[in-house]
């Protein structure tokens, strides 16, 4: 099946980053792709400074308009971190999935938050506006079981581990790496986690806008499982496309047997919740 990323151009204006993204995702079913995905953070800047102002609750403005447009493409949609996402008085970083007929399939929060410092280059610390998500997130689809994840849940290889043991033969991560760490682990990441559980892996990021508080690297991927990367966009605005080829990941994993192989008398790796 045709997977399409949508490295987007994103703006301050929520109306218009809407109606780019719903046009380009008509663009990508009318050129065969099954399974649409947005960025991280497609309909607003990022930046702590700007999740309050353009949160909305799940259902709100742009969940609605992701619905209506995989309904009229019949497509599966990942919705990117669409939106920061207002629920209870919390704030959180949301991905949603939507089916060909419009309905919500899953709601990823964001596990892992992004607080990090790395002195002379960047600092940057989600948590002193989101909340973390406390749930795993997969979902099914003719063709393959997908496993979700929002860009900084990428660097831990435990979750996608338990992506691995419960089915998924591809894993999605809508990201927004920046100029010090997009360079240094945005593929290297992708190639570890496809490799390790011999699955795709495939990454949307905003196209980027080197006048932007925080500039995304961009480079959208596609991994293949046996850890080589069979798409890549560079750091426009543009969809990258790729055929999804199932019949190969079952020969990887049938040529070398690691996950029949594992030791799991001596180690394990568990889902608690």
């Amino acid at each position: 099946f045709r997977l399409a990323l949508i490295q987007l151009n994103v703006s301050a204006v929520k109306s218009d980053n809407l109606q780019r993204a719903c046009g380009l995702v008509r663009e990508a079913s009318a050129k065969g792709a099954k399974l649409v995905a947005l960025p991280e953070c497609f309909n607003s800047p990022y930046g702590t400074q700007y999740f309050k102002e353009y949160a909305e609750k799940i259902p709100g403005e742009s969940t609605q308009k992701l619905s209506e447009v995989a309904k009229e493409c019949s497509i599966y949609l990942i919705g990117g971190r669409s939106i920061p996402e207002e629920d209870g008085g919390k704030l959180y970083n949301t991905c949603t999935v939507f089916g060909p007929d419009g309905a919500l399939l899953a709601k990823h929060r964001k596990v892992h938050l992004f607080d990090i410092n790395v002195p002379g280059k960047i600092q940057f610390k989600e948590s002193e506006t989101l909340s973390p998500g406390n749930s795993f997130s997969m979902f099914d689809t003719p063709y393959c079981k997908v496993g979700l994840g929002i860009c900084y849940d990428m660097r831990f290889a435990e979750m996608a581990q338990i992506y691995g043991q419960k089915g998924c033969q591809l894993l999605i991560y809508p990201g927004a790496f920046n100029m010090t760490t997009g360079p240094a682990h945005w593929e290297l990441l992708q190639r570890g986690r496809a490799v390790d559980n011999q699955l795709y892996v495939a990454t949307v990021s905003p196209a980027r806008d080197e006048k932007a508080s925080y500039v995304a690297w961009g480079h959208s991927t596609v991994v293949n499982p046996w850890g080589e990367v069979i798409a890549k966009a560079g750091a426009e605005e543009t969809v990258v496309y790729t055929d999804i080829d199932l019949k190969k990941l079952a020969e990887i994993r049938q040529q070398i047997p690691i996950l029949s192989q594992k030791r799991c008398d001596l180690y394990g790796v568990e889902m608690k919740k």
